[in-house]
């Protein structure tokens, strides 16, 4: 897997050991099948393609989440160019993507200070600066 290589910055392992990663596990009881819920902890759950596809609730926030899907940008020859990845379809996890999640409709929400939390999963590919 290239984003598990410590020469490409380890990006899975960053993503594993996140809260992002453990997203499902914090929801209880009804929380795990409610829709309003699973929009934001579940990858699967907030694109019913990808769910049927390759991935399941149990993985939480994974990476399409917050960079879109992987299947238009994956290639090395795009990937290694951020230019080039932004230009076919990755999103760049900007204040305002967070925050479809990270905000006032969550029952949790106690503010979100995005610079703190970005630096807390910056997971960039040292290839790519």
């Amino acid at each position: 897997m290239c984003h598990n290589k410590p020469d490409k910055g380890e990006q899975y392992k960053i993503w594993a050991a996140s809260k992002h990663a453990s997203a499902m596990k914090v929801l209880k009881g009804d929380e795990a099948k409610d829709p309003k819920c699973l929009k934001c902890h579940s990858t699967a759950a907030a694109n019913a393609k990808l769910a049927q596809e390759t991935i399941t609730n149990a993985e939480g926030v994974s990476c399409e989440s917050c960079h879109g899907p992987g299947s238009v940008y994956k290639t090395a020859t795009i990937m290694k160019d951020k230019a080039k990845s932004l230009a076919s379809g990755m999103i760049e996890p900007t204040e305002k993507v967070c925050k479809t999640c990270h905000n006032a409709e969550s029952p949790t929400f106690k503010g979100f200070d995005y610079k703190a939390m970005l630096a807390k999963i910056a997971h960039d590919d040292p290839t790519t600066k």
